[in-house]
């Protein structure tokens, strides 16, 4: 299964989930690593663009490929969640039911809808599963944003 990540460039090729250890986020608190994936580049695009705090030179961000084994996914239905869950900042039950699937261990994929775009899922990795080690990076390259987008 193909998935998408826009990033740093210099942090493109990092699948550590350091970032997100560090910052947390909707799906993992501080001291959790995990990478975020989107299911397309338009959503991981959308995604960037929602967190982006500052304007950043569009040439600094690189679109990442990653071939991920589709064997083990766990799914949060979105019908399944409180009614302000795509709400920001998000419910604390988001990061608990990440932090749980991450400490878990059970699976290498936790797929989760988008709080930006209805009906599109993003997936958090979880780095520490044994799978992590078949995921491949496919390609990692420059993704230049339309200047009308930022």
């Amino acid at each position: 299964m193909l998935l998408y990540r826009i990033s740093l460039c210099k942090r493109a090729l990092d699948v550590s989930g350091t970032g997100a250890k560090l910052f947390g986020g909707r799906w993992n608190s501080v001291g959790i690593p995990v990478l975020y994936l989107a299911s397309s580049r338009a959503l991981a695009a959308l995604e960037v663009l929602a967190h982006l705090t500052t304007v950043q030179d569009p040439e600094t961000f690189c679109v990442t490929i990653f071939d991920v084994p589709a064997s083990s996914i766990q799914t949060i239905e979105k019908e399944l969640l409180p009614k302000n869950w795509n709400s920001y900042p998000s419910p604390s039950l988001l990061k608990k039911r990440g932090d749980a699937f991450a400490k878990a261990n059970e699976a290498l994929l936790l797929k989760v809808p988008s709080a930006i775009v209805e009906d599109e899922y993003n997936y958090i990795l979880n780095v520490n599963h044994p799978l992590s080690l078949k995921v491949k990076i496919i390609d990692s390259k420059p993704f230049l944003f339309d200047k009308r987008l930022h």
